[in-house]
């Protein structure tokens, strides 16, 4: 161990007291560490026992040319996926480019003129917004083609509001959806559970009501997945938690059959739907990150609480707190001024593999209303499921720190964050 806070010293800079900080925040930590270790094999149990009853092959990493239709990976693909989330049918494609795209395709694929949207969960994430047609720029948004939205914000201690919902609920409402993940929202994720909770409400307000959950950062959290808690959609991405670092692109669908049907029309053509489509070589990469995501998200889940722990412990707000459940991997840190969130971004630019070098800087991403700024030196570009942290540059400040392959590099990260944050001055108490 002495080598290692050596080699920290020598080489990352980061001094005595920021490493024995750290080391005292995790030795507090490891009943909440041994409880995610839990969590992890028996997702990676689940996992292994969905490749097996699909019966994955060396072949199903092949692809072909043209059409697709008999391009091996794809079958392979939606049903590991499938039955691994618990659905019925699942798609899972490299053609699907973000988490966004994914969900777009859910709504699109499902809302006809004359529907209604309600999202349960308050405002969803920033590049939805477009989507919806709450930007007013139009573009093919669910506004355009006649789809009305309105929303339910969560109440004052960041549970659903079944009061609200219950006056929202119009006879047009066709589908329901929750963000499980806080997005740049400073409240705790939405759990299984709360999932389970809201599903049971809603049909009893409307049994035929659609219910699709944002799944985003929420995978292999828990034991359980929405569809087993009564959603009928879920979407994500596979830059996130269930690529396990090693996808390099795609989204996910997954839930009823005859839901997965209109959404695979929306996602080629009706008519033909999920029967074509090539994996363009990529289901090894898929697949094989999608059987070793239940131990990387334990990593990257790990690299939260201390993150969450070192922090709150220098009296910063902290969202969630060391010892709240949690059911994303993304942690909120109250940093108060632009010039700390860009320090922190900095320092775990700076503990990245790749473009270590790099210093990021605000910048007017597609998608965003305020300026944002991401560390993100990762091998797959924008993969929040390796080390990365971004924010808004918008007050109250808050910087979102996610994500690491191995819990030790996640560690490098929260260590580097606070000796960026040291060297400017900028470290409460220490500065």
């Amino acid at each position: 161990m002495e080598a290692y806070r050596e080699l920290l010293v020598r080489d990352f800079r980061v001094g005595g007291g920021i490493i024995d900080l750290v080391e005292e925040a995790e030795r507090g930590l490891a009943d909440g560490f041994a409880a995610m270790d839990r969590v992890a094999a028996h997702n990676q149990a689940k996992v292994l026992a969905a490749f097996q009853k699909n019966r994955v092959s060396d072949r199903d990493f092949g692809w072909n040319t043209g059409y697709g239709y008999d391009d091996p990976g794809r079958k392979a693909l939606s049903g590991v996926f499938a039955d691994v989330f618990r659905a019925e049918a699942a798609l899972a494609r490299p053609l699907i480019v973000n988490g966004t795209h994914a969900i777009s395709l859910a709504l699109f694929g499902v809302l006809r003129p004359g529907d209604e949207v309600v999202y349960c969960s308050g405002a969803p994430y920033d590049t939805l917004r477009g989507v919806i047609g709450l930007n007013g720029r139009g573009g093919g948004s669910l506004a355009d083609f006649g789809v009305s939205y309105r929303q339910v914000e969560l109440d004052g201690e960041g549970r659903i509001d079944k009061e609200g919902l219950a006056a929202a609920i119009t006879p047009a409402t066709r589908m329901a959806c929750l963000q499980r993940s806080t997005g740049y929202g400073w409240r705790k994720a939405l759990t299984v559970a709360d999932v389970a909770e809201w599903a049971s409400f809603m049909k009893g307000l409307k049994s035929d009501i659609v219910l699709m959950v944002d799944n985003c950062y929420g995978e292999f959290l828990e034991t359980a997945e929405p569809i087993e808690a009564g959603a009928d959609l879920i979407a994500g991405s596979l830059i996130k938690n269930p690529g396990g670092g090693l996808a390099l692109t795609g989204g996910y669908v997954a839930g009823r059959a005859d839901l997965l049907e209109a959404v695979a029309y929306r996602m080629t053509c009706p008519g033909i739907g999920d029967e074509c489509g090539l994996t363009f070589g990529q289901s090894r990469a898929m697949l094989q990150g999608l059987f070793l995501a239940p131990v990387t998200v334990a990593a990257a889940l790990k690299g939260a609480m201390l993150c969450a722990a070192v922090f709150d412990g220098l009296g910063y707000d902290v969202c969630p707190r060391p010892s709240e459940a949690r059911s994303d991997i993304i942690q909120g840190v109250r940093l108060g001024s632009p010039e700390a969130v860009v320090a922190f971004c900095e320092g775990v630019q700076a503990a990245a593999p790749v473009d270590a070098h790099v210093k990021p800087a605000p910048w007017d991403m597609p998608g965003y209303e305020d300026r944002v700024i991401m560390a993100a030196g990762a091998f797959v570009q924008g993969s929040s499921i390796e080390l990365s942290a971004d924010a808004p540059m918008r007050p109250p400040y808050n910087a979102y720190f996610q994500g690491g392959l191995t819990y030790e590099h996640s560690k490098m990260g929260v260590l580097m964050a606070l000796r960026a944050l040291e060297e400017k001055g900028l470290l409460r108490g220490r500065g």
